[in-house]
């Protein structure tokens, strides 16, 4: 047998004359009312389908060297595909970055940035000239007619600009719908997570602000964004009297060499020291003070502040005069800050 043969070899009239049925169809060669009957057998017998779609795969590369010019449209084609979908991400990613910014600086406008400057390492935009810019951003994409381009709503975009957030009257509110937005637009967005957790901790919602916090701690892959997930997620724990799991958080931070990278992680150290004394291990507490005098000498003012603001330090020295004079001893920088802080 010649190969044709070997390849027909156990089939059926009726298979053969399928086969042919569907070869014919790729080719556009079947007359209307075999085409109907052929494409009722390739909808209801997923072996006919499979078949069929190898058979259309094999005519377009037979065609495409038969004629070379195919091939380069078929290129230029998929690269212009490429280029417009890179295009729509980076006006996404764009859109995002403006509505992360905007719904940042609405919520430090609703609380007390004292109680969040820890949280707080680059100032807030603007927030009318931010608005005015992301309108015409978003006007000058509708326009451009480069809407189209990616998975943007950019009508829902502009309505939100041009009258929605104005409706909305509480600063706060503005700011969680616009970090919302965000994460539709870019669902790893790990700073708008951020913010939203720190929205939940204000609000007294320290489940919710736990979970935003350890996804990000989790999956983050910019390692600030985790040093901070960290050091709320050991606040929370601290508040809670779980000073243990909390001290676990705050040594991650140290360990990964943050608080080095990073001087702005200094408070890791602080932290440590305050867990050290909630676990009732006062001359571990000491080594952890003496520690972030020695590397971070500059903050000292700031952690001083930090001691007499502490529950937890205040009742230690109140509580444990042999804890009073072995801090004096082991860290007269803090003593001397906080004489300086009360003049």
């Amino acid at each position: 047998m010649n190969g044709f043969e070997d390849w027909m070899d156990g089939m059926t009239e009726g298979q053969i004359a399928l086969q042919y049925n569907l070869s014919c169809l790729a080719d556009g060669e079947l007359d209307e009312a075999a085409a109907a009957r052929t494409l009722v057998t390739i909808e209801n017998d997923d072996e006919c389908r499979t078949f069929f779609e190898d058979i259309q795969r094999c005519a377009r590369i037979h065609r495409d060297v038969m004629e070379p010019g195919r091939i380069s449209t078929r290129i230029a084609m998929m690269a212009g595909e490429l280029e417009a979908g890179q295009e729509g991400q980076q006006l996404n990613r764009r859109l995002a970055t403006i509505f992360y910014q905007l719904g940042k600086a609405y919520v430090l406008s609703a609380v007390d940035f004292d109680r969040f400057k820890e949280h707080v390492f680059a100032s807030a935009v603007p927030i009318a000239q931010t608005k005015t810019m992301g309108r015409g951003f978003v006007d000058g994409v509708l326009s451009g007619g480069r809407a189209g381009r990616g998975q943007q709503d950019w009508s829902e975009a502009r309505h939100l600009f041009n009258g929605r957030l104005e409706r909305i009257e509480e600063p706060m509110e503005k700011g969680v719908r616009l970090l919302e937005q965000v994460l539709e637009i870019e669902s790893d967005h790990e700073e708008a997570r951020i913010y939203l957790a720190f929205v939940h901790t204000y609000q007294g919602h320290a489940l919710k602000a736990e979970r935003l916090y350890r996804e990000v701690f989790d999956s983050a892959m910019v390692l600030e964004n985790r040093g901070h997930a960290a050091m709320q997620i050991g606040q929370l724990f601290s508040k809670e009297g779980d000073h243990r799991r909390a001290a676990t958080y705050f040594r991650w931070v140290t360990l990964s060499g943050l608080a080095e990278r990073e001087p702005k992680f200094w408070a890791a150290y602080f932290n440590l020291a305050i867990a050290s004394l909630g676990m009732d291990r006062p001359q571990r507490s000491l080594l952890w003070f003496r520690d972030l005098l020695d590397r971070f000498p500059e903050h000292a003012a700031e952690a001083a502040r930090l001691c007499m603001g502490s529950p937890t330090f205040r009742t230690s020295i109140e509580s444990n005069p042999e804890f009073a004079l072995a801090f004096e001893q082991w860290c007269p920088e803090l003593l001397h800050a906080a004489a300086n802080e009360g003049n």
